[in-house]
């Protein structure tokens, strides 16, 4: 079945529990139809002046697709920043290779769809912040909080007998 999402039926709405400089409007409109895809996840972004959208990250397990719709925006990635504009499509691969962030240095709103791929889980990775993020759990961790595999395992053998 194909679901048709009318430009006159946009809604941005604000990402809940963001702080300042990091307010990144998304439409709503996909689930106010109740599309839920399996393997394709897209959503239309505005991104105001002044404003970072998420943090500078990359996933382990999706590739993403922006394409500038309107507006312009600086992008960052491991290679510096760049000027994207209108019409422009961006790839990120996956890994770190694929590390984004995009903040409006302009007066005026920049618009992108956003579509990434899913295999129903993904880890993204934040390099200013240390932290990785699990989804769809929503679990973030400190990255320097790494354990071996058998860390806290020695008392097996108490665990046991208490069963």
């Amino acid at each position: 079945m194909a679901t048709i999402l009318r430009s006159a039926e946009r809604e941005f709405k604000d990402v809940p529990n963001r702080m300042e400089h990091f307010r990144l409007l998304t439409d709503i409109s996909n689930v106010k139809k109740g599309i839920k895809p399996q393997y394709l996840n897209f959503d239309l972004h505005q991104l105001d002046p002044g404003q970072y959208c998420p943090a500078y990250h990359f996933h382990r397990y999706a590739e993403e697709l922006f394409m500038i719709l309107s507006g312009s925006t600086t992008l960052r990635t491991p290679n510096g920043l760049e000027v994207v504009n209108s019409g422009d499509l961006i790839f990120f691969e996956s890994g770190e290779t694929g590390a984004h962030q995009l903040y409006n240095h302009t007066t005026e709103p920049c618009v992108y769809l956003d579509i990434r791929t899913s295999i129903g889980y993904d880890v993204c990775e934040y390099p200013d912040s240390n932290k990785i993020y699990l989804s769809p759990s929503g679990e973030i961790f400190n990255k320097d909080a790494k354990a071996g595999y058998f860390d806290g395992e020695d008392k097996v053998e108490e665990v046991w007998k208490g069963l």
